[in-house]
């Protein structure tokens, strides 16, 4: 996967935030904002499959586990 080059404009505080943090463990300030952006977008996509799901119809744990044959009758 290739590279490209992003501009983005954030404020001053979280900048320095993120500089103050990554600089004393030595982190590359490039590869946290990266990793920060994949967990957001991971978190969006998560949310529309909570959306999806939410009101699908739902059953006591008794019945699946009695489906399941996992209710001590083995």
């Amino acid at each position: 996967m290739g590279r490209v080059q992003i501009d983005v404009k954030v404020d001053e505080a979280p900048r320095n935030a993120a500089e103050g943090s990554c600089k004393p463990r030595g982190l590359v300030m490039k590869h946290v904002v990266q990793e920060a952006l994949l967990d957001r977008l991971e978190e969006l996509e998560d949310i529309e499959d909570l959306k999806k799901i939410r009101h699908e119809p739902t059953r006591p744990l008794a019945d699946l586990l009695r489906e399941l044959r996992l209710d001590g009758g083995l």
